[in-house]
């Protein structure tokens, strides 16, 4: 069994809480789209755990919040959904994260001279605090996100010239909105007047209220480590994930090994294709580091509130834990079994030919059923219950008292989800 770690407050980045308060309001400010009309919060929203409730999430051009989310009509539906399940945001602020998004492809480095390896490379900004504020600033440069589609506004026509041009734009929507000036004024010491505010400090204000705002370390599970008891279902299921294989990828004070594992999941959606992909598959790691061997792996996620964050996976195949843990169980049979109906996917009718196709495609489902690091092993349905009332005490006693909030308005004056 692995050692016990106590989490407190002081290992989670230190945070301005006035940079925090302007994140807060920025959070849910839907002036960081192209269009004006999606915010971080939509998708991260403080109703449902810091996501969003769906498999696949409905982006730019959308309309109202979580699993009532549609997408949209008109000329402004949706063309695509997004093609990963947005991640919960639970305590990403912790010091021991060192890499974010599913593939990972945000990591801490100096190759770029900016601090970090991501999507910009050497066109991301220099100053930006940490991995929180540079992660920030890339659903902003996304078509389907927060961008919009081309011809719609011009910050994705700038982003279409190079993924940095349309920062600046978002940039100066913000500071020459007086409440924003005023406060990144008393916020940031350098800052000596709005004109001064660039996408550095707006990404730098979300990353200290994500950093803050979502922080969770008093469950059930954090009692028993200072000696208060677990009820006897979740004691057993302590008993079974720390003996047993889940703790070897589930590890460390957060349950993650921030490693990339391939775990079989039923394939669906739009995938995240790359450039050259003919196919709406998704590789996961290997788009990141062009090696055959990290196939269709994604990064651990951590458990902390994970019963509040349903549904399950890279794409949210699964909607219980109790489905997601009979994968692990049993990947090929639970596979076989499963069906789109299962995953929560609003009706779009008009992408409904894309949501399946590529299980229409018998080569590529062969290549992803032959890449898989989970082993068979066997519970019964008592284990199970007992892992998932183990998962279960795994969920803060404050996790719907975050410190902030969703705010009632913005200084944009646009409307809140």
């Amino acid at each position: 069994m692995a050692t016990a770690q106590v989490i407190t407050s002081d290992d989670y980045i230190p945070v301005d809480p006035d940079q925090a308060r302007i994140g807060q309001l920025l959070f849910y400010d839907k002036i960081l789209s192209g269009n004006r009309n999606i915010s971080c919060g939509t998708c991260h929203h403080h109703d449902h755990a810091g996501a969003d409730g769906l498999s696949l999430g409905i982006g730019e051009g959308g309309v109202g919040v979580g699993p009532e989310r549609s997408p949209g009509t008109g000329a402004d539906r949706i063309r695509k959904r997004i093609p990963r399940n947005a991640p919960s945001l639970w305590n990403l602020g912790h010091n021991s994260v060192e890499v974010l998004f599913h593939d990972g492809r945000l990591t801490a480095s100096d190759i770029y001279g900016n601090g970090f390896d991501s999507p910009a490379e050497e066109w991301l900004p220099q100053g930006l605090d940490n991995l929180l504020a540079a992660q920030a600033l890339f659903p902003m440069a996304a078509q389907f996100e927060m961008a919009g589609n081309l011809g719609e506004n011009d910050v994705i026509g700038a982003v279409n010239n190079r993924i940095d041009r349309g920062w600046p734009i978002i940039a100066k929507r913000v500071r020459t909105i007086p409440e924003y000036g005023q406060m990144f004024v008393q916020a940031f010491d350098h800052i000596e007047e709005p004109g001064d505010v660039t996408i550095v400090e707006i990404g730098n204000a979300l990353g200290a209220f994500i950093a803050s705002e979502w922080q969770s370390h008093d469950s059930p599970y954090d009692q028993w480590l200072t000696g208060t008891p677990l009820p006897e279902d979740a004691e057993r299921g302590r008993q079974l994930f720390f003996n047993n294989r889940c703790a070897s990828c589930h590890a460390g004070p957060l349950f993650t090994d921030q490693q990339f594992h391939a775990l079989g999941l039923p394939a669906f959606g739009p995938g995240r294709t790359r450039r050259w992909d003919q196919i709406s598959r998704d590789v996961g790691r290997m788009a990141e580091t062009n090696l055959l061997e990290d196939a269709y792996k994604f990064r651990t996620p951590s458990l902390r509130n994970v019963a509040l964050t349903a549904p399950y996976g890279h794409n949210g195949a699964y909607p219980t834990l109790d489905a997601m843990i009979r994968h692990h169980a049993n990947p090929t049979a639970a596979s076989a079994a499963w069906t789109p109906e299962t995953a929560n996917l609003p009706d779009v009718p008009w992408l409904a030919t894309v949501d399946c196709a590529i299980r229409e495609d018998r080569r590529e489902m062969a290549r992803q059923a032959a890449v898989n690091d989970l082993r068979p092993m066997t519970l019964s349905d008592a284990d199970i219950a007992d892992l998932v009332a183990f998962l279960h005490a795994l969920t803060g006693a404050t996790a719907d008292k975050q410190p902030l909030g969703r705010p009632a308005s913005v200084p944009s004056g646009l409307s809140v989800d």
